[in-house]
């Protein structure tokens, strides 16, 4: 399965010369994408600094390791264990909370699990493995498809068992594999932002919803330039900064679509 990966790019013509060509990349989730988060912000903080925002779009496991690698100046992404042990390893300087959301399991009208209207979603992911009915993973190492195997595990299911057979792993994004959920008529665990940003939902709905262990936070990191001596630190850092501040937890809580706050800003 080939993996896509989407640069955003935006720029503030107002900027003088010399801040128009600084730019920062950001190694991100397809989710933040997705959900048109960054096609709302981004040009708000390239206003107020001149620095350009370049989105390295990709799972949270694909976008740690970018950023291990040197390629990139920001982590932004959701696996708060994963961001903690890149920081613990060196690789990042530090570690903040900037916004949340939650997750929900989608699933056909016919809902052959009968897990409609539930919110347990270790006993939701019981009945789907009981049923054997059609669950759509992402299986990539992203931030969503980590959750959902620690959610699998809780349910003490092991799902890849049974690859390829009821249970089926895309090695996609949020949006393929909401796609080929769609097409299959299968459950899916995918954040709440990207479902309300997505427009192909055919039949599929909202059948689990509202337990705490769906609770899905975003980190922000800056790269450390000692292990990457190539990485931007200042205009990073500035990126950060902004994040956190009240001009960027104000952008963030200001994002709708459908009239819906799809992320809650949260930084301390």
């Amino acid at each position: 399965m080939i993996r896509y990966l989407t640069v955003l790019t935006f720029a503030f013509l107002g900027a003088v010369p010399a801040l128009a060509e600084s730019f920062i990349v950001v190694q991100s989730t397809t989710s933040t994408q997705n959900s048109g988060l960054y096609d709302a912000i981004l040009p708000q903080f390239t206003a107020a600094s001149g620095i350009e925002v370049r989105v390295v779009a990709v799972g949270t496991g694909q976008a740690i390791k970018n950023a291990r690698n040197c390629d990139g100046d920001v982590l932004l992404v959701h696996a708060k264990a994963a961001e903690e042990k890149f920081v613990a390893e060196g690789h990042g300087v530090s570690r903040a909370d900037v916004m949340y959301n939650d997750f929900v399991i989608v699933g056909p009208e016919g809902d052959r699990a009968g897990i409609a209207g539930t919110s347990d979603a270790k006993a939701a992911l019981t009945k789907i493995a009981v049923a054997q009915a059609p669950f759509a993973s992402r299986g990539d190492d992203s931030g969503t498809h980590k959750k959902e195997m620690a959610l699998w595990t809780a349910a003490g299911v092991d799902p890849t068992a049974h690859s390829g057979a009821w249970y089926r792993e895309t090695g996609s994004g949020m949006g393929a594999t909401l796609n080929v959920a769609t097409a299959m008529g299968a459950y899916a665990l995918t954040d709440r932002a990207t479902w309300i940003a997505f427009a192909n939902k055919g039949g599929q709905r909202i059948a689990v919803e509202g337990d705490a262990a769906l609770f899905n936070q975003y980190g922000v990191i800056a790269v450390n330039p000692v292990r990457c001596p190539n990485v931007k630190a200042e205009a990073g850092q500035a990126f950060i900064d902004w994040l956190l501040g009240e001009a960027g937890q104000s952008a963030i809580a200001a994002y709708r679509r459908d009239g819906q706050q799809l992320f809650f800003p949260n930084a301390r």
